[in-house]
């Protein structure tokens, strides 16, 4: 990944975990759906791609943490404040869907 240095990039990287982390919380939610439904192998590759889209919006993110801990300056906006805060609920929404696809599973006696 690039070093982000200026503005117009910063605004790229805060689009970018926001694009990423929306899919990831989508693929999550569709993965309660699928699990409610009794589609449990579904469910459980949903929950993989979230995972996927998750770790690449993380790593956008990780990139801009090193970077400022190695000295560099991030312009601070409100674009990056609500990317950081949507890739934490994003995260946050793919943890509880992974326990209640689990309730279904315990409902349905899979477990």
């Amino acid at each position: 990944m690039r070093k982000v240095e200026k503005s117009t990039d910063v605004t790229e990287v805060s689009f970018r975990i926001i694009l990423h982390a929306g899919n990831g919380k989508g693929s999550a939610m569709e993965a309660i759906q699928a699990a409610k439904a009794g589609s449990f192998e579904q469910a459980d590759e949903l929950i993989e791609e979230a995972g996927r889209e998750l770790a690449k919006a993380h790593e956008f993110q990780t990139n801009l943490i090193q970077q400022e801990a190695n000295g560099g300056r991030t312009e601070l906006n409100v674009l990056l404040i609500h990317s950081q805060d949507h890739l934490m609920t994003s995260m946050t929404v793919r943890d509880l869907a992974i326990e209640i696809i689990e309730i279904y599973r315990t409902k349905r006696g899979l477990l």
